[in-house]
């Protein structure tokens, strides 16, 4: 299973954003990594703005390079605005959606969940992260001890996290349904995603 597993912080710091989630190290020192970190005020090129807005994100949903461009190349091939369409296909992932419906703590954790067997997808078991999720789909936490177990635990500590319109939830069944795709306002995307369609389409 292919995934970032280097610093964290330091991906947030030289990004300018806590992309994994709130971190206290970064409020404390929020700027670049590195013994120059303080001191820089490097104006970045139109390129390097780009890179900046598509590593953004790429580590917010979890992705490696060359998955990240698959998703590019399959939003140019619909109809619709591509950097909305990028996003919609980021959002409505499996793993993506298992988070959001706080069955598990972070987007890592809930692609360990899907890779490990423990969700079903309209009443099939579906292991593959990326899986691409349509209006309609039932999503549910296999019935058993260890399975629920986990998405038990994950919903303790989520549970002041709000779950978002375009999905349904029923948290004493362990089951979800998307409601229809969500859009670009719902979405409130962490980078620039006009940024990321240009650096592509260079």
């Amino acid at each position: 299973m292919a995934r970032y597993t280097g610093p964290r912080t330091r991906i947030s710091r030289r990004l300018g954003v806590p992309i994994f989630g709130p971190s206290k190290y970064l409020e404390r020192r929020p700027y670049f990594p590195g013994v120059h970190g303080p001191k820089s005020r490097r104006k970045n090129s139109e390129y390097a703005v780009g890179l900046i807005e598509k590593q953004k994100l790429r580590y917010y949903y979890g992705l490696l390079e060359r998955q990240f461009r698959r998703v590019y190349q399959e939003a140019t091939r619909r109809r619709g605005v591509t950097g909305e369409q990028m996003l919609q296909i980021l959002e409505t992932r499996l793993d993506n959606v298992v988070y959001m419906l706080g069955f598990a703590n972070t987007r890592a954790h809930a692609r360990q969940v899907v890779g490990h067997g423990h969700v079903k997808v309209n009443g099939r078991k579906a292991a593959i992260a990326s899986y691409a999720l349509r209006v309609s789909d039932v999503i549910e936490i296999k019935d058993s001890k260890i399975s629920r177990q986990i998405a038990a635990k994950a919903g303790e500590s989520t549970v002041s996290r709000s779950v978002p319109d375009w999905l349904s939830v029923d948290k004493e069944n362990f089951k979800g349904v998307v409601m229809r795709v969500p859009t670009l306002e719902e979405i409130q995307p962490i980078a620039n995603v006009q940024a990321v369609v240009e650096f592509y389409s260079r």
